[in-house]
């Protein structure tokens, strides 16, 4: 493995710190020679932690990286025991996933993300007079600032906040510190059981992870939808897309490599294969694209309309792109991003936009 030197250093600086050991969650196949591909039920060694989304890790002799989400920590026999054959067949679905966001680290992370919590701030603002005696539902509402946001910048009868996680209690301690308590109902429940006395007049979530559908959150958000949103409702964001574009990434790609040339003197070029393919073969996320570096006209390949999308439409879903490379570069891959909009609860009213990708302010 490309990197486990490196980790073996690590471990060893650590002195006498004992490798855990971790239950795989479901089945992963590594996408590089540095990745572990392991089953659903494995029993993984994690020798360190490098960053929340990747641990070095060891299943059968074999060292390498493993993706944290995958896994969770082996319970004692006693917890174990009649459990062996119970494997969730989606981690996203496994209490892992809303212990997750029980941890402050991600809504810090969700809340930094300025344009898209901007978005929803002007959603609301901008349709604070229709909101008016309105009925909302938050579904997936973390640490309640959309919530908040509807209860100080217009004036709805009634905000059901519904968190899966532990976060609902916090929330509950947020709702009440900013005096919103006489409006804003916290429900710790998933989105599939939560129980309310009415339906609503808008459901509102955040529910966009990395290329727009990462995570699946868009189920629960449909379910939610069926049950509780009462006829002539609005559904905010009110519809998506997935938009890809081939690209060039100079930089990137030139910083990778060139690591590999001399490094402390030393000639490392045998392993920029090796990097060459790692870039290859791994996402980078979070990246800021130009303009200029779009080597085709961007394509929509995936829409989703919120009001007519259906659970059974999610089981395979299929886009189709063309492009047509009108300028010289090198082709380093593909660059994707959503843009969602929101309907306006008047008639006419101007829809608000988030767009995460290159031509986004």
């Amino acid at each position: 493995m490309s990197k486990q030197p490196d980790m073996q250093t690590e471990t060893e600086d650590e002195g006498d710190v004992s490798p855990e050991e971790y239950v795989a969650l479901s089945d992963f196949t590594g996408a590089g020679s540095d990745q572990l591909t392991f089953s659903c039920g494995d029993r993984l060694l994690v020798h360190a932690k490098p960053s929340s989304e990747w641990w070095w890790a060891e299943v059968r002799e074999v060292i390498g990286y493993a993706p944290a989400s995958y896994l969770r920590e082996r319970a004692t026999d006693e917890e174990e025991e009649g459990e062996d054959d119970a494997c969730p067949d989606d981690p996203w679905q496994d209490e892992e996933y809303f212990g997750s966001y029980g941890t402050l680290r991600l809504h810090l992370e969700m809340l930094s993300d300025k344009s898209r919590t901007e978005a929803y701030r002007q959603v609301i603002l901008s349709n604070s007079a229709s909101l008016r005696n309105k009925v909302v539902m938050d579904l997936g509402c973390g640490t309640g600032i959309i919530s908040l946001f509807c209860a100080q910048l217009a004036e709805p009868s009634l905000v059901y906040a519904v968190e899966a996680s532990s976060m609902a209690d916090y929330t509950r301690q947020l709702v009440k510190q900013n005096g919103c308590e006489e409006v804003v109902t916290v429900l710790q429940a998933r989105a599939e059981e939560v129980e309310l006395p009415e339906q609503v007049d808008v459901l509102v979530s955040e529910w966009m992870g990395n290329c727009l559908l990462f995570e699946f959150m868009v189920e629960s958000v449909l379910q939610a939808r069926d049950c509780w949103l009462r006829e002539g409702g609005v559904m905010w964001p009110s519809s998506a897309a997935l938009t890809l574009v081939p690209c060039q990434a100079h930089s990137y790609y030139e910083e990778k490599m060139a690591f590999w040339e001399r490094p402390y003197g030393l000639d490392f070029t045998p392993l920029q294969p090796l990097a060459q393919q790692e870039f290859f073969t791994k996402p980078k996320f979070s990246h800021l694209i130009e303009p200029a570096d779009c080597l085709a006209t961007p394509s929509d390949v995936i829409l989703l309309d919120m009001y007519t999308l259906q659970v059974k439409d999610l089981e395979e879903i299929k886009g189709q792109f063309h492009f047509c490379v009108d300028k010289p570069g090198s082709f380093h891959g593909f660059t994707a991003w959503f843009t969602v909009h929101f309907d306006s609860l008047e008639t006419g009213g101007a829809t608000v936009e988030l767009n995460t990708g290159p031509h986004a302010e």
